[in-house]
């Protein structure tokens, strides 16, 4: 066989499939952030009020001594709205299947420390994927339109999940972590945008745990579909805020 011959059926085998696959990462990545950026904002004075805020999940701390970034920055982000009026209640979405490991706890009790009283916070204990949060808010928490917090690179994927399961949403990007700490991060979402094409147009992947519907207590008042009850205006005490926060 000639070596000319040779190098075509490679091309064919290897370099075609490789340039194909390349392609469509580029086209879900170009399709998820393209279709959603103009429903993400990172201005709280910008931003538009919805009574409810979906805080997306992240593990604590990245070591036994070392906070993880996101999650500071997600909480933050999460106290900032509640304090200033444009969220009245938080859903926060995690893994929460163990007691040694649960988000959802952890986040409620960053929450409070920051100053969000805690009937105004829900939690979903199984969150245990951003497509599962999305689906959850709407099935078993029966909401229409939310405020989705987390880091700036991943709320266009679950703002993608959210206009297919059918949630007007708008996002929060929270304050962005600094590169040297968020690299391997950044370029996970990358291939998670691929996957959250595949689950929603080719798998129809579903949640493994739904359970039953919850409507969320809003003051003495719920929310679910076709429901618009308006609650006090939150409150913010000082007094829970810890020093340095």
């Amino acid at each position: 066989m000639s070596l000319k011959k040779i190098r075509s059926i490679l091309f064919r085998l290897v370099v075609i499939p490789l340039l194909l696959i390349v392609a469509f990462v580029l086209f879900c990545n170009l399709w998820v952030v393209l279709s959603t950026k103009s429903k993400i904002y990172d201005s709280i004075d910008e931003i538009k009020s919805n009574q409810i805020g979906l805080v997306l999940g992240t593990s604590k701390k990245v070591a036994p001594t070392r906070p993880n970034p996101h999650f500071e920055h997600r909480m933050a982000a999460a106290a900032e709205l509640y304090r200033k009026g444009k969220i009245k209640h938080l859903l926060v979405s995690g893994d929460g299947g163990s007691k040694y490991y649960n988000e959802p706890r952890d986040m409620t009790a960053k929450l409070m420390a920051l100053g969000v009283n805690k009937e105004a916070i829900t939690s979903d204990n199984s969150g245990f994927r951003t497509l599962d949060s999305m689906i959850r808010a709407e099935e078993i928490y029966q909401l229409k339109k939310i405020t989705i917090i987390s880091d700036g690179f991943h709320v266009g994927r679950a703002l993608f999940i959210a206009r297919k399961v059918g949630l007007d949403a708008i996002a929060f990007s929270s304050q962005p972590v600094k590169l040297k700490y968020s690299t391997k991060t950044r370029l996970r979402e990358y291939l998670a945008r691929v996957l959250v094409v595949l689950d929603l147009y080719v798998f129809d992947t579903r949640p493994e745990n739904l359970g039953e519907p919850v409507e969320i207590t809003l003051r003495g008042s719920t929310t679910g579909k076709g429901k618009t009850d308006e609650p006090a205006a939150p409150k913010f005490d000082p007094a829970l805020k810890q020093d340095g926060q």
